[in-house]
């Protein structure tokens, strides 16, 4: 039987004993919680995090205003702490808002913001398109809007994950409803890749898979041999697990799973994975519930993603899944994700899971719930630690943050 989770008060700072998170001895670390204020105001909900080449942390989000429309958000954190004052990437009554296919920004390398967000496409309740613009003054202003995929078709268009390359561009990779792709079973979504130039605009496009889940999240890491992309995959039959490409001596290889879970389900479960690398260590997490049985679980790459090792489920037995993962140091990483606690009442987890398969006892970063409005918990690491951001629900809903500090007790 699992041990309990115990809660803990979100007031203050606390702390709890958790794994190594650097080198590789197997000293026991303490992981301190520490609640941070956002510039995010009511009705704000599905944040995203990404880390500037200089440090700086970006929080986007959705916010509602009064006329109906809503507008993606986006704020910078300091090295001293301090939030800039929120800037407008976009505002308008189209925008597809979404508890799990949300916007993102990300700094590129020689420092433009780009962005992504959702836009109706039609009249259908899934027809939107992926929007892109990049900004060249920090997020005051916003440039030529374009879409990464074939344009004006009524299809879903969307959970995208976008990296920041070393030439100053952006590889993006995407669910694409509209490439007009059939077989037996009808018309079937698959995975998108596109690149954003060094000098703004859409550079190339590629097919990577021809049938995906529907519904969940993508995730693109870079390792030094080149970028992994893991989705969830779909077979014929309704198989839909884990798999990964990646781009290798100029190709992208045919799709490899990571693990056989043989989750057969007759829809989407709407709960994608998440990747990061370091090198050629790379780490992954996603849920899944083959025979009912609800999970999440971690497993780890040291070549760039060619192998994994077997799986490692990491929960504390009644997970809800929205997961994500940072590698830390030492090949060490810190999984997040949604547990029940009975009813709708859930928790924000956090754990540190090493690649040698050492688990310590869960950090509870937040109370939450296990409804659909309580969104993804995202995260990113930084120099000062793990930032978390996430969706508080209610009427009107907020979004709350915290650094996470691994360190010795």
């Amino acid at each position: 039987m699992r041990s309990p989770l115990h809660a803990f008060p979100l007031s203050a700072a606390f702390a709890v004993t958790i794994a190594c998170a650097g080198g590789t001895d197997s000293t026991p670390r303490t992981i301190r919680v520490e609640p941070i204020t956002v510039p995010t105001g009511a009705g704000a909900a599905e944040p995203n995090l990404s880390v500037a080449a200089d440090g700086r942390v970006l929080l986007s989000w959705l916010e509602p205003a009064a006329d109906s429309t809503v507008a993606l958000r986006l704020s910078t954190r300091g090295a001293d702490g301090t939030w800039s004052t929120p800037a407008e990437v976009i505002r308008r009554s189209d925008l597809f808002v979404n508890w799990a296919d949300f916007p993102s920004v990300v700094s590129l390398a020689d420092g433009r913001l780009l962005a992504h967000w959702l836009q109706r496409n039609g009249s259908g309740k899934y027809a939107y398109d992926v929007r892109l613009a990049e900004s060249r003054d920090g997020g005051a202003t916003w440039g030529e809007r374009v879409t990464p995929h074939t344009p004006g078709i009524e299809a879903e268009h969307g959970f995208a994950a976008l990296l920041p390359t070393a030439d100053s561009g952006a590889a993006m990779v995407l669910l694409d409803g509209g490439a007009g792709i059939e077989d037996a079973h009808g018309p079937q979504m698959h995975l998108g890749y596109a690149t954003w130039g060094a000098t703004g605009g859409v550079t190339s496009r590629a097919l990577l898979d021809h049938k995906v889940c529907d519904c969940c999240q993508t995730g693109i890491a870079m390792t030094t041999r080149g970028p992994v992309v893991i989705y969830r995959d779909r077979t014929d039959d309704g198989m839909r697990d884990m798999a990964v490409v990646r781009h290798v001596d100029g190709a992208w290889t045919e799709p490899k799973a990571v693990h056989a879970d043989n989750w057969k389900i007759d829809f989407c479960p709407v709960n994608g994975p998440s990747i990061s690398a370091i090198g050629d260590t790379v780490a992954v997490t996603w849920f899944a519930a083959p025979g009912d049985s609800a999970r999440v679980q971690v497993a780890f790459s040291t070549d760039a993603g060619a192998t994994f090792s077997a799986p490692l489920r990491i929960d504390g037995g009644t997970p809800t899944g929205r997961v994500d993962l940072e590698l830390l140091d030492g090949g060490a990483a810190l999984v997040s994700w949604i547990e029940r606690t009975g009813g709708d009442t859930a928790q924000v987890l956090a754990r540190v899971i090493r690649r040698d398969g050492t688990l310590e006892p869960p950090a509870v970063i937040s109370a939450s719930k296990a409804t659909r409005s309580s969104g993804f918990p995202r995260m990113v690491r930084t120099a000062g630690g793990v930032l978390m951001a996430w969706t508080i629900p209610g009427s009107p809903s907020e979004v709350r943050a915290a650094l996470v500090h691994v360190g010795r007790p």
